[in-house]
């Protein structure tokens, strides 16, 4: 073994040949928190995106209950005017920038490099940065609510002007303080670390796939994730101009939005919708993913329309970015703009209409299974289409300027973004539970969860149609009781405290399942993809040899050439011992350090401190600097017939 490590190193040069030195325990192995802070493991960084993601989800749905507390009766007083404000500008972005979308990072980080029969992303340490920054950006947003814990502290409140930052209420003149710095500052930490995560994934996507996966044999997740990730490159730039020409008005003088000296707040709107409807689809696309893995296998055949369903997927992204302007019917962009823009988004519902018969295509004739991750994704499915069948009626702009701004939209939106990405989340999350936790979900508590939030979804957000068609603006403080509004208001708010009730019984199951709940195999649902065919939870190397894929159901065809597929590990296993084994980077703390200096460089502009957010630029340039010169690294792992490890390094 020595003799083959010492053929070449990792630029294929000659050296002498070092004694393997064995290492006790293995680097990525050490347990306790430096393990995790210090991580580039797929699987570990995954986790730690779905903890951070759940956690928000979490503070974002306390601050919808407080929402629906104070408007549960007219005239209420149970929290303030100013107070409001801030919270659904919190809650829009947290559910958003930090629930939804990270949640989907935790499933790319999971589920790519397994699907793909890969050992990791392309860039592991860049990963562990997109991690970590999302932390920090995550961090900013919230330093607010340091203002209600230690008021005399912190004077600077939380953000007030609502998650879509319209011009001019991000002025200087509306929001003196540091709350919307901070607003503006997390916002372009997010993009950053989404911008990197998604450049990473898509090297990985082309470049890491295993032998005999084409592009046409990825998985439909894989395929989701790949156009999301192109999606997050084009789109985020247009906000991240907007945030710091919003910056520029505020700091420096100038006049992109200030009417007042000839700057135009209708250019926030475009630049924000040229990210904000793409992000939709963000947002929306990964669950279309999980919902095409999981139908195929609960109803016991391969998914309908394989071709159709990528390319429709391609198509939405496509179409996505023309479609910005559905969201400004009412500022009067002229009958051209609106015709257009109407047409489009009429157009955009064609493929969307493809993929959902696609998925009933799949159901037909199947052996359906109706385990708890097929309900959550045929509820996402009813769910979706509903909200979908309102959006239909927003593309058509004489009954948009009657909807806009109403709580109709408020309706709209919750049926695509909780019915549709939530519901698929939650499927997503009870189907791999079992892959990377190795216990399954009791199906008793899973489908009892599922009904409590399908009820408490829907109690709280259909009578919302009404409310917007009578008349009830969007954002509002408080009503009075001559209004019409006071018994669906108290219907909504009553089905949002049982949707509480559901998610809580829904991670409380979880929570006691990890601990308790029945030892699952390594493929408990007869899984398609490859991540079906290792162990659970999945080994730090996820392989013990690279796969050959020789079907679109890789794992499918595999189980039915058992004696053909054993040949081939061996094989590769051979050939992989003979180069030196399986290869594993080395944990790093300059991923950390970089973020860690751009939360305070970010914290100290925001607050003025000039020299301390130069010295927070110091640390992020030194930490990439230092990070720069680490090289490759790393250490080989070495398997016998039996699965023993051997540990060694050049």
């Amino acid at each position: 073994m020595a003799q083959a490590l010492a053929k070449s190193d990792y630029h294929g040069t000659e050296h002498a040949a070092p004694k393997p030195i064995e290492l006790l325990p293995r680097p990525t192995s050490r347990t306790g928190l430096v393990s995790w802070l210090t991580t580039v493991d797929h699987k570990k960084i995954g986790l730690m995106y779905a903890a951070f993601a759940c956690i928000f989800f979490l503070i974002g749905g306390l601050e919808a209950l407080l929402i629906r507390t104070q408007l549960i009766v007219p005239n209420n007083r149970f929290i303030s005017a100013q107070f409001y404000n801030e919270l659904f500008t919190m809650h829009g972005t947290t559910m958003i920038f930090l629930a939804v979308m990270p949640l989907n990072s935790a499933f790319f980080n999971l589920l790519i490099p397994l699907q793909i029969g890969a050992r990791d992303v392309a860039f592991p340490r860049l990963n562990t940065f997109s991690l970590w920054t999302f932390v920090a950006g995550a961090i900013i947003l919230n330093v607010g609510w340091l203002s209600y814990v230690f008021p005399e502290t912190f004077t600077f409140g939380l953000p007030d002007a609502g998650w879509f930052g319209y011009a001019p209420l991000t002025s200087k003149v509306f929001t003196p303080d540091a709350s919307t710095d901070l607003w503006i500052l997390g916002l372009q930490i997010l993009g950053l670390s989404s911008i990197v995560a998604s450049l990473n994934f898509i090297v990985t996507i082309i470049n890491l796939r295993a032998p005999g996966l084409t592009m046409m044999r990825l998985p439909v997740f894989t395929w989701m994730t790949l156009i999301t990730s192109f999606l997050l490159v084009l789109a985020l730039p247009a906000i991240a101009i907007a945030l710091v020409e919003v910056m520029f008005d505020r700091h420096f003088g100038t006049n992109f939005f200030e009417a007042s000296n000839g700057g135009q707040p209708i250019l926030w709107q475009h630049l924000f919708w040229v990210f904000g409807h793409p992000e939709v689809y963000i947002l929306i696309l990964p669950p279309m993913g999980y919902v095409s893995e999981i139908l195929p296998t609960f109803a016991r055949k391969p998914l309908f329309g394989y071709p159709i369903i990528v390319f429709s997927g391609a198509a939405i992204g496509f179409i996505g970015f023309g479609v910005w302007s559905h969201h400004m019917f009412t500022t009067g962009m002229g009958t051209v703009a609106t015709a257009a823009f109407s047409i489009a988004t009429m157009a955009i519902a064609v493929p969307t209409g493809v993929k959902i018969f696609n998925w009933i295509g799949t159901l037909w004739g199947g052996q359906i299974m109706t385990r708890t991750p097929m309900m959550f994704a045929l509820g996402f499915i009813w769910m979706f289409m509903l909200g979908g069948f309102s959006g239909i009626m927003h593309s058509a702009a004489p009954a948009d300027a009657q909807q806009q701004d109403s709580y109709f939209v408020i309706a709209h939106f919750h049926y695509v973004l909780i019915g549709g990405a939530t519901f698929a989340l939650l499927a997503a999350i009870h189907f791999w539970f079992p892959k990377f936790f190795g216990r399954l979900v009791p199906e008793f508590w899973g489908k009892l969860s599922f009904w409590i939030i399908f009820i408490g979804f829907n109690t709280t957000f259909f009578p919302m149609h009404f409310l917007g068609l009578n008349g009830m603006p969007r954002r509002t403080w408080t009503y009075d009781a001559n209004m019409g509004w006071n018994e669906a208001n108290f219907i909504a708010t009553c089905g949002a405290y049982l949707l509480g009730v559901g998610i809580f019984t829904y991670f409380a199951v979880l929570i006691y399942t990890y601990f308790k709940g029945e030892k699952a195999g390594n493929d408990p649902w007869d899984g398609r993809t490859l991540e079906w065919s290792i162990p659970s939870p999945p080994p730090e190397y996820n392989f013990k040899a690279i796969p050959t894929v020789h079907a679109r159901d890789a794992f499918w065809y595999e189980k039915h050439h058992k004696e053909e597929i054993a040949k081939e590990q061996a094989e590769h296993m051979q050939a992989e011992s003979a180069h030196g084994g399986i290869h594993m980077p080395d944990q790093s703390w300059y991923p950390l350090f970089a973020s860690i200096g751009l939360l305070v460089g970010a914290l100290a502009f925001a607050f003025g401190q000039i020299p301390l957010a130069i010295g927070g630029g110091i640390v992020l340039f030194l930490s990439c600097y230092l990070w720069a010169l680490e090289g490759p690294g790393g250490y080989h792992i070495h398997l016998d017939e039996k699965g023993n490890e051997t540990i060694s390094r050049h």
